[in-house]
């Protein structure tokens, strides 16, 4: 009891303004009964990954400033969000004492079960496929082998986890080439944006949290969508509140280096000051850090680095490290118990993709897509399987995949305009359609890849290429992004490799985030976010940790399990 007393404090400096830091500030308010007063961060942006934006509205934000655009129309959003209430506990309790930002008298999370009660979504063509069109993926094509390994992972308790420490997803299939071919690993690669270099310990965690997920992957029926982007409908209910809390949001600032207390101890961390570089008049700055201060810090974002193209301009590639990912170094340098930053951010070639976002002046491209997948917008997720080997197993894999969004998906889109979402897993592959790796594509490009793709499924009368002079005419913009470390949180690595969110002997610094090791939790998630800031929150607070939102476990539920035994023997 004595540490928890002493590590109560009164204010607070969070090291990025993400979602995990946001939620970290929502629960020193209404649960620690803070004053906003106390809370300050400092960021490059309002929205970490959770971003969406009018395309010209992010061309001068840090990472893009020196890769001025030609065309700024349209919308980019770098990534884009599926949720699942029956998981993501934390983030709906958090979004339940919000208001929302387009939707009045209606909390943030009531506006998005609100929408999700009236679209439902149910995926009929997840899986598309050259001379098979759509693929029935309820027959998840398992052999016994894959049912075995599967089985293993599911059936390995949390106690034994660290067996899969530098275990990744192709070694523990090492023996077992045709997993890899099955349509379940086509949907749970793209659906998740798992790699073969990925950690197989987070397979296992994703096999654990989301077991019930077997019985319906092919449908997607347990997602959960926000009315509109992830920023609209998420960060911006936080911002909003936040600054009318009186919280000190100051942004265009990179924390470039730490001042610690010097200790007789090395593993005793105190923070006492902070050195910053304002982004816009490239001043150095200093804030310093009293006793009664706390320093919470997201130590990793997924889209640092991230760059922009256009429609005739592809994404440059910013090879910087990560303004976070540098800050975690700088600690991890000095310090030994609070993870090791390279694991995640050293190697691009595990973590690296590309997106775009296409913004066009009519559905034409919109209504193509409905009749090829039979689904109307809003449906999630639509995959494409290459009709020849791409991997270096010689098998097939997934070329891309589509998300199309309800319309509109931005609050200031115009109703004849459309906005798409597509991704590249493996950005060094070359486009069928395309004779070029998809990192070099402009967006030109991706969308006559992304032409041609549809075209292999089309099941006619006539054929989307038909349309294509039409569909190029339409077009008012298709932003790639390249994001170097976009799955850098599932890189390959042992679990001491993320720092606990209170490292211990640490007096008054947290981590937050997805590079964060918190028990059970799995990363990439909205939930695993929010989790970490609530921890940290509570931490500073003096408020036990048995007040934090239960946490379901699926896996130890025998009838779910039951169900998605079943499932794998269809």
């Amino acid at each position: 009891m004595m540490e928890e007393l002493v590590m109560k404090k009164s204010k607070v400096i969070m090291i990025g303004a993400g979602l995990a830091n946001m939620a970290a500030a929502v629960y020193l308010i209404q649960e620690g009964r803070w004053n906003g007063e106390q809370i300050t961060f400092y960021s490059l942006d309002d929205h970490g990954s959770n971003d969406g934006a009018p395309t010209e509205t992010v061309t001068d934000e840090y990472w893009n400033k020196n890769h001025p655009l030609e065309n700024q129309k349209g919308y980019v959003a770098r990534g884009g969000r599926m949720l699942n209430y029956r998981t993501y506990v934390d983030l709906m309790d958090l979004l339940d004492r919000i208001p929302s930002a387009t939707e009045p008298h209606m909390t943030a999370a009531e506006d998005t079960r609100d929408f999700d009660a009236k679209h439902r979504t149910f995926d009929k063509a997840r899986l598309l496929e050259g001379g098979k069109g759509i693929i029935d993926g309820g027959h998840l094509g398992l052999n016994n082998k894959d049912r075995v390994l599967l089985t293993k992972l599911i059936a390995m308790p949390d106690s034994e986890e660290e067996k899969l420490d530098n275990v990744s997803i192709s070694e523990y299939f090492k023996d077992d080439p045709h997993f890899f071919e099955t349509n379940f690993w086509f949907m749970w690669e793209t659906t998740f944006a798992f790699r073969l270099q990925s950690s197989a310990q987070e397979l296992r965690r994703y096999m654990h949290q989301m077991i019930y997920e077997f019985t319906q992957i092919e449908h997607l029926v347990g997602v959960n969508r926000t009315r509109y982007n992830q920023y609209e409908s998420i960060m911006l209910p936080l911002v909003n509140y936040l600054k009318d809390q009186g919280c000190h949001i100051v942004l265009n600032r990179l924390v470039t280096d730490w001042e610690f207390k010097e200790t007789t101890m090395q593993d005793e961390i105190t923070v006492t000051g902070l050195k910053m570089t304002n982004t816009e008049t490239n001043e150095e700055e200093f804030v310093p850090v009293d006793d009664d201060t706390a320093v919470i810090f997201t130590n990793g974002s997924i889209t640092d680095s991230a760059t922009l193209g256009d429609f005739e301009t592809p994404a440059p590639e910013n090879m910087d490290y990560g303004a976070a990912s540098s800050l975690w170094k700088k600690a991890s340098e000095r310090f030994y118990n609070v993870g090791n930053p390279d694991k995640f951010f050293a190697d691009r070639n595990a973590s690296e993709w590309v997106s775009f976002t296409l913004t066009t002046r009519d559905h034409i491209l919109l209504n193509e897509i409905t009749r090829i997948t039979t689904q109307i917008p809003g449906n999630a997720l639509n995959s494409f399987v290459s009709t020849s080997p791409i991997t270096p197993l010689g098998q097939k894999d997934v070329n891309m995949s589509i998300v199309v969004h309800h319309q509109p998906h931005f609050t200031t889109q115009k109703p004849n305009e459309t906005v798409i979402w597509g991704y590249f897993l493996y950005p060094r592959r070359r486009g069928e359609f395309v004779d070029k790796q998809y990192i070099k594509m402009n967006g030109k490009e991706m969308l006559q890849e992304l032409i041609g793709q549809l075209s292999k499924v089309d099941p006619g009368p006539g054929n989307i290429r038909d349309k294509e002079a039409e569909i190029m005419a339409s077009v008012i913009n298709n932003v790639p992004v390249y994001m170097p470390y976009a799955s850098a949180l599932f890189n390959n690595r042992a679990k001491t490799d993320r720092p606990k969110v209170i490292p211990q002997h640490s007096t008054n610094l947290a981590f937050t985030g997805e590079f964060v090791e918190q028990p059970y939790q799995m990363i990439f998630t909205e939930q695993s976010a929010v989790r970490s800031g609530e921890i940290a929150a509570f931490h500073f607070a003096g408020i036990p940790m048995s007040r934090l939102v239960p946490t379901p476990r699926y896996d130890k539920d025998l009838k779910t399990l039951a169900r998605a035994a079943k499932k794998m023997f269809a």
